[in-house]
């Protein structure tokens, strides 16, 4: 006879930093983020328990606490999610000496205190540098061979670079600003041995903030005025705080005038930097401003084939092909989806073609081609000219609607699959020739013109590239 089954007692709360499901987080967390987000915000949290749907961190701070959950919980709820689906909560606490952190909730304890010395020290309070983010491993192509041209010129500085101060790299997300600021700093500290300060916008903040917090407002100062080069990315996340953006423009004035090097990346020009002063946004554009497109087929398939030469697994060239046709949203979500599928071969035991990269990436590329339409393209470009939408397809050689129809083509063939005939089918029956006019076309007027490079990028933004 069956004895009865005993009630099992409940489970304790999975607990401890090293946690495999964190774990697993943390990958997503700095794949989608990057290592300067994660290490600045991210790593300061530490990890309690998981329980009953509800995850539990704790940090040093009120302000860490304040600033992640403001910027960052929910896409800490969404990483946690993708890892467990029974995540329904994030929690954050704040519990003094949490792992890694000090009093003043920085780094190792070292040092000024608001000052974080817990980076290189041969880049003084840097944040740390990736070693693949090198001029040697960046693909260039021609929607950023003038952003890549104008980084080499600040990283000699051997050169005369007075109309380079400050270089001001911009564009979307995953497209390589990141890169070309470390490649920057790389280059710089092995040639030419100078003092190279690269952080986030985020980070200068943070810093800043603690400094008075602590009264050590000219420890600060005397820190970032002193240095041969100052790099800040992500500009576009300098706090709104009067105070701080104080600070940063007498920073950066005291630099220029004494000849130092600044660069800054940013997701906008600096025209089109929200909640930043005037006085400010004028001396960021008075260097060299450079614009990073999104990536072109042909430049996607040369990073592809790039990230392979260094890989040990081959991967057949048509396989690169599929990848990059229709994987078209940033570098960064292409080179993800290159490693999902080596990771998926490997673990199912299958040789790479199409079909196996098909299974590998199934949701990457549902997500790729149900982001945008050639018919959701056209509504928006029409909207945001203010033309009418039978326009797109009737035979008018009106320069006012000769230009969006331009544009649209031309979005049509970046952000589609659709091919050249299908899309100038889509446009009034017009030649696959037309279509491929219209954006070699758009493509030299969005290098020349500033205003057709802002309409371009309005537009990515609206329909979700």
């Amino acid at each position: 006879m069956n004895q009865p089954q005993m009630n099992q007692p409940p489970q304790p709360p999975v607990t401890s930093n090293s946690n495999p499901q964190w774990q697993k987080v943390c990958a997503f967390l700095r794949n989608e983020c990057g290592d300067d987000v994660f290490n600045s915000w991210f790593a300061r949290l530490t990890f309690v328990a998981i329980d009953n749907g509800k995850v539990q961190f704790h940090v040093s701070s009120d302000f860490v606490r304040d600033w992640i959950i403001s910027h960052y919980q929910d896409r800490l709820l969404t990483s946690w999610q993708m890892v467990e689906s029974s995540v329904q909560e994030i929690v954050v606490d704040v519990v003094s000496h949490a792992v890694g952190e000090t009093d003043n909730g920085v780094g190792n304890g070292a040092g000024t205190p608001g000052v974080d010395s817990s980076a290189d020290d041969d880049l003084g309070s840097s944040l740390r540098l990736d070693t693949r983010f090198t001029f040697g491993n960046f693909v260039v192509g021609k929607s950023n061979e003038l952003a890549f041209a104008a980084a080499q010129r600040v990283a000699d500085l051997a050169t005369p670079h007075a109309s380079y101060n400050p270089l001001f790299l911009y564009g979307g997300v995953g497209l390589g600003k990141t890169h070309l600021m470390h490649a920057i700093a790389w280059h710089i500290k092995s040639q030419h041995k100078k003092n190279v300060l690269y952080m986030t916008a985020e980070k200068f903040m943070y810093q800043f903030i603690l400094a008075l917090r602590y009264k050590s407002a000219l420890d600060f100062k005397k820190k970032f005025r002193s240095v041969d080069v100052l790099m800040v990315d992500d500009f576009q996340f300098i706090s709104k705080a009067e105070a701080t953006q104080e600070e940063f423009f007498h920073t950066f004035n005291s630099l220029v005038d004494d000849n130092r090097q600044i660069v800054i990346s940013a997701d906008k020009s600096p025209d089109s930097l929200e909640g930043v002063e005037e006085r400010l946004r004028s001396r960021l554009g008075a260097g060299m401003v450079a614009y990073i497109d999104p990536a072109s087929y042909e430049l996607r398939l040369g990073i592809l084939e790039s990230k392979v030469s260094q890989m040990t697994t081959p991967i057949p060239r048509k396989v690169l092909e599929f990848i990059a046709r229709r994987i078209t949203s940033n570098v960064r979500v292409l080179e993800g989806a290159l490693n999902r599928l080596v990771a998926y071969a490997s673990l199912v035991n299958k040789p790479i073609c199409e079909d196996v990269a098909y299974e590998a990436l199934q949701d990457l590329l549902l997500d790729s081609a149900k982001r945008v339409s050639v018919e959701s393209i056209q509504k928006m470009v029409c909207q945001h000219y203010n033309v009418k939408l039978s326009e797109m397809s009737s035979p008018r050689r009106a320069r006012e609607v000769v230009r969006p129809r331009q544009i649209a083509m031309f979005l049509a063939k970046e952000m589609t699959t659709r091919s050249l005939p299908d899309i100038g089918r889509r446009f009034g029956k017009r030649d696959h020739t037309t279509v491929l006019h219209a954006i070699r076309k758009v493509e030299d007027l969005s290098r020349q013109d500033p205003s057709i490079r802002e309409d371009i990028m309005i537009l990515r933004r609206r329909l979700g590239g």
